[in-house]
Parts: C-alpha cells; structure tokens; sequence
C-alpha cells in the first residue's frame, strides 16, 4: 500500500514538474551588429497577452478577481495591483539582472542614454504554474524579442522563445509571482548567452 502511494505520489510530482524544453528560435536577422556595443536601451511590451486557458489577459483578471473577492471583499483588487505591478518591480528588474550577469562587454537598461540599439520585449503568454505541495506545475513565457535601431525603429533582428520555465529548484515556489520571476531571470540569461555566440 505504502509503495502505490509512493508510485502515485511521484507520478504527481513528475507530471506537474513537466514542462516542454525552452526554443530559442532566429527568426530573421542577426545580433551581430551589437558587437562592440557597450550599451543597450531595453523595452517591455505586453499588449495583447493571453495567460493560461484564458486569450486575454483581461478576462483571466477579471475571473481571478472574482474568485479572491469570494473569499474576502477587496482581496481581488489587491491581487489585480500586485499581478501589474509586478512586471516593473519583479519581472523587469530581473531579466535586466541575469541578462546583464551573463552578458559579454555590454549593459542593458531601461534608462540607456546614447544607446544604438534597442531590445523590445514582448510578452505574448505567461502559464502562471502551481505549486500545491503534493504536486505543482511550472510557470513559463513565451515571448518575441526585437532589435532595433534606436533612431530609426528599423528591426534588426527578430527572435522568439517558446516555453522558457519558471521554477524554484527546491520546490518552494508557492508564490505565482516569484514562478514568473524566475522565468523572466531565465529569459534574460538565456537571450544573454544567445547574443554572447551571435556577437563573437
């Protein structure tokens, strides 16, 4: 009886922890004109952004704050600030954080004075995951990355990234917010060493 409980249990585990590998994918262009560059003005888009079963992101809001609002008036607005405000207190200074770790000879950042090039982030889907301690599921994002010239708007080089997780390694990522978080660090060291090869 014990082992069944065990073999289902780690099924559980394994079936919420399962996630679809990370694709980086050029779509046209190249990075290569960042070469020699020691600053890079980033940008973040949301628009248009479905969140897990839900198209748009506004009806997935809507739902969620309803649901927190049956458990406790004015939960559900709280919960609505915090999944906003997160993007600029969370997300974004992490992918900064983990790109500019990983990043060879350059900076990127919100506030890039004199910068040539632009990093246009735009987030298409977030799967905000779960984690109920007897099984959980991770978040991940699936984003388009654009560079661009800074005076001129020309693309330069276009990228998506399919799948990229978020997750805590020890299992204690309870918090939708720090699952996302993670999977914005991810994405900044990823497109981080992604830019290292196109830039050698």
């Amino acid at each position: 009886m014990k082992k069944s409980i065990f073999i289902l249990f780690s099924a559980l585990l394994l079936t919420g922890m399962c996630v679809n590998a990370q694709k980086i994918t050029l779509k046209s262009g190249s990075f290569g004109p960042l070469k020699g560059q020691e600053t890079l003005l980033v940008k973040y888009d949301y628009s248009n952004l479905a969140v897990g079963k839900f198209d748009k992101e506004d009806d997935y809001i809507a739902k969620k704050v309803a649901d927190y609002n049956k458990s406790e008036a004015g939960k559900g607005e709280k919960w609505e600030a915090d999944w906003k405000n997160d993007r600029s207190a969370r997300f974004e200074p992490k992918f900064e954080l983990l790109f500019n770790e990983n990043i060879q000879g350059m900076k990127c950042d919100k506030q890039a004075a004199g910068a040539k090039y632009e990093l246009l982030i735009h987030t298409i889907f977030i799967e905000p995951g779960f984690n109920i301690g007897v099984t959980r599921k991770p978040a991940f994002i699936n984003v388009e990355i654009t560079l661009k010239e800074v005076g001129t708007g020309k693309q330069v080089a276009l990228v998506t990234v399919q799948n990229c997780p978020g997750r805590d390694a020890m299992g204690f990522d309870y918090d939708t917010g720090y699952r996302i978080e993670e999977a914005y660090a991810k994405l900044g060291k990823s497109m981080a060493g992604f830019i290292n090869k196109q830039t050698k």
